[in-house]
């Protein structure tokens, strides 16, 4: 019988077409002993026996009970437990780099009665009930199919109602309310509740990611990046770690290079008390990841070794996510970087003139077409004018 599920210790990143991308490279740091949440990857072939016959494979789900047996082994708590729930990130992770192109679902596991004792335990009611609005939304757009406008449309009526420019301006008390609000849009649009049973929330979420390798999203950036049709993608499952627990957490990404110019040094964008999701969505606005060093100069000093470790094993640019869980830090995500034509020049050099590759290698990291594109007319950097306006960069 095949085998569909691989802890993150079983993997590393040669695995990257069964493990994707995102799999093999949690399953590389892992083996490198970098601060990892553990988890597991169920693979691009179980994705594709369920792409094939509607269904997930057989054999799959016991396999998936053991490993999450592991993790809750691991945590001590169970998935969902009453009085100290252990929740999970549900993640795409195909095997060559589709930036949200498919689905994320976060904190697994959440009910009516956990959302409780998560209160509990971690100190903040404002916390917990968050944490159970985002798997609403995430869930009831991704798994259920709730047009997602729908929950951003109910949450802009709160923060009208209470004059607040972004979910920071949210209590426990309009959290609580979200929640409810959620749930009633949930039951308006699909004629279904909200599941409240853990298990029954992780296979659909699973199911509900290997799906959306065939969403239309996906499908045209497949097409305009010549990526196989016929991949699949895999699932990471892991435990979750919490940026939003307050001003001593938060998210953030990172690139050990300018990906722009190439240039080294600090490069990338932190949001404190916010969950990944909220620093790539575009909903609040980040700080520069230089600004960490006055936040948190623990965890800014950490990440720091760990950008130089990362860049070190992967000669290359390493574009980085990670969470600081009150001030501890947490790294969820490393990749081969996308640049621009003349940063990839520029990294090729630097990377020959310090002793990581040779110029064959360097060779291969170029092209004829990124060399082409240098020959175009541009603005002169180095000229001064007055600024017009400023703004946030942004694209769809």
């Amino acid at each position: 019988m095949a085998r569909y599920v691989y802890d993150f210790a079983e993997g590393g990143r040669e695995m990257a077409d069964l493990l994707g991308g995102k799999g093999s490279n949690l399953a590389e740091m892992t083996r490198m002993g970098l601060p990892v949440p553990p988890g597991f990857v169920i693979t691009t072939e179980a994705c594709r026996a369920f792409l094939a016959t509607g269904s997930e494979p057989e054999g799959m789900a016991g396999e998936v009970a053991r490993h999450l047996a592991a993790v809750e082994e691991s945590a001590g708590r169970t998935l969902g437990r009453a009085d100290d729930p252990l929740l999970l990130s549900v993640r795409s992770g195909a095997r060559f780099s589709m930036p949200g192109m498919m689905e994320t679902i976060l904190n697994v596991g959440l009910n009516d009665e956990s959302v409780r004792g998560l209160a509990r335990v971690s100190g903040s009611d404002r916390f917990a009930w968050d944490s159970y609005r985002r798997l609403l939304q995430m869930f009831g757009a991704t798994v259920m199919g709730v047009p997602a406008a729908r929950f951003e449309e109910v949450l802009d009526a709160v923060k009208r109602r209470r004059g607040a420019s972004d979910d920071l301006g949210l209590d426990a008390d309009d959290m609580t309310a979200l929640t409810g609000a959620y749930r009633d849009l949930i039951l308006r649009e699909t004629g279904e509740e909200f599941p409240q049973d853990p298990a029954e929330q992780l296979r659909r979420a699973v199911l509900a990611v290997f799906a959306s390798w065939n969403g239309e999203r996906a499908r045209l950036y497949r097409r305009r990046e010549h990526i196989p049709e016929d991949l699949g993608t895999a699932v990471t499952v892991q435990r979750m770690v919490f940026g939003n627990l307050g001003a001593d957490s938060g998210s953030g990404v990172a690139f050990t290079r300018d990906p722009a110019t190439g240039r080294p040094g600090v490069y990338g964008d932190y949001l404190p008390n916010a969950q990944g999701e909220d620093v790539v969505s575009g909903i609040r606005n980040t700080v520069p990841l230089a600004d960490l060093a006055e936040l948190d100069p623990a965890s800014y000093a950490r990440l720091l070794e760990i950008m130089e470790t990362l860049e070190g094993h992967y000669t290359d640019l390493c574009d980085i996510e990670f969470t600081i869980e009150r001030g501890r830090l947490w790294m969820l995500q490393t990749r081969v970087g996308k640049r621009t034509a003349e940063a990839a020049f520029a990294i090729a050099d630097a990377l020959v003139e310090e002793g990581l590759i040779d110029r064959r290698e360097a060779l291969a990291r170029v092209s004829g077409e990124g060399l082409a594109r240098l020959m175009f007319p541009r603005f002169d950097a180095s000229r001064t004018r007055e600024p017009l306006a400023r703004g946030v960069a942004a694209s769809p």
